[in-house]
This record gives structure tokens, C-alpha cells and sequence, in this order.
């Protein structure tokens, strides 16, 4: 699982967009309502072994509260396009400069199940050790997760939640007690995935 290979994984990969007319009648009075957001993945290299670095969001944040997730946020409109605005909350979020992360492409669209938020992933390697400095009004903590643990057996798993008059399979990966799940997990679902069959 190299960064070569991540590369050829990512780049120029099809990536599929959320048919809006078949969620828009459950998800009109969704907190998110179908609104464009971007998420960053990053992916990092220590001693040649990756791992991914995800945000733990505030326990008491009105949506996804305790939440671990990718560090993102609405498209906003002073943002040139999604991969803007991932690089932009990013950086708001916790302390990552844009010009330090090596944006490889994007993901396929995700929704975000319980908040109705349409999310586009942008994978980016970034350096290794970071001094990332979390903004304490929405993230409580980082979280690193080995790409070997989460490709451990047993540690992802897929349900379905009903949300908004709908019927939604959802990944979950439990890595040590830690549990991701929801769009961050499918998002993580497909960029394993990928990388693996490079």
C-alpha cells in the first residue's frame, strides 16, 4: 500500500455523484437538505506504513455530535469548488496549510445519512509528523488509524439505518474501541478499496 499506488488509485478515478431527485422529498426538512459539503482525507506515511488522520468532533455539537470524521465543512460561496473548500476547513479546523498537502483527486459523492449534508471527499497525502492544532469550538481531538488495522478481519462491517423515509446501508470500521461510521466509513470503505486493487 504505497504512495505510488495510492496515487494511480485515486487519479483520473470515475467517481459516481448522489442522484438528488430520488433523496430530495425525504431530505427537504434534513438539517443539511442536500447542501454541498467537502471533506479532506488524509493520508499519511510513517516509516513507510500508512495511516489516515480523522478529526473527533465536539460532544456537544448540534450535528454528528462526538462524531469521528474527516476534517470538512459546507461549500461555501467564496469557495472556487469543493476541493477549495476541503483545503479551506481543513485548514480552519485543524492547522493544515493547503500548500502542505498533495491533493490526489476525489472520491465519489457521499451522503451523509442523519444530516442530510452531500459530501465530496478530496484524498491528499500529507507530511508526517504534522503539528496540527485542532480548533477547539468544533474538534475535541485527532484520531490515526494504520491502514493495516482497518484492513484487519472483523473490523468493517455494513447495517442499515433508516433515515428520512429512507433505507440506508452504512460501513462501520471499529479499530481498538474507536468506531467510524456513517459517510466518513463508507468514504473510507471506497478509498481502501481502491488503493488495494491498484
Amino acid at each position: 500500500m504505497s504512495a505510488d499506488r495510492l496515487r494511480r488509485a485515486v487519479a483520473g478515478r470515475p467517481f459516481s455523484v448522489l442522484d438528488v431527485s430520488a433523496l430530495e422529498a425525504g431530505y427537504r426538512d434534513s438539517p443539511g437538505r442536500l447542501g454541498e459539503a467537502a471533506v479532506l482525507v488524509p493520508v499519511f506515511f510513517d516509516a513507510g506504513e500508512p495511516h489516515v488522520v480523522m478529526t473527533r468532533r465536539r460532544a456537544d455539537l448540534r450535528i454528528h455530535p462526538g462524531q469521528i470524521s474527516w476534517p470538512g465543512g459546507r461549500v461555501d460561496p467564496g469557495d472556487a469548488d469543493s476541493r477549495a473548500a476541503a483545503l479551506r476547513e481543513a485548514h480552519e479546523e485543524v492547522g493544515l496549510l493547503p500548500s502542505d498537502v498533495e491533493v490526489l483527486g476525489r472520491l465519489s459523492e457521499a451522503l451523509a445519512v442523519l444530516s442530510g449534508f452531500r459530501l465530496t471527499p478530496w484524498v491528499g497525502i500529507v507530511p508526517y509528523a504534522y503539528p496540527y492544532v485542532a480548533q477547539p469550538s468544533e474538534v475535541a481531538g485527532m484520531v490515526e488509524f494504520s491502514v493495516a488495522d482497518l484492513l484487519a478481519p472483523g473490523v468493517h462491517r455494513t447495517g442499515t439505518r433508516e433515515a428520512f423515509g429512507s433505507v440506508h446501508v452504512v460501513h462501520t470500521f471499529e479499530v481498538q474501541g474507536e468506531v467510524v461510521w456513517g459517510a466518513s466509513a463508507l468514504i473510507l470503505h471506497e478509498l481502501l478499496t481502491a488503493w488495494r486493487a491498484a
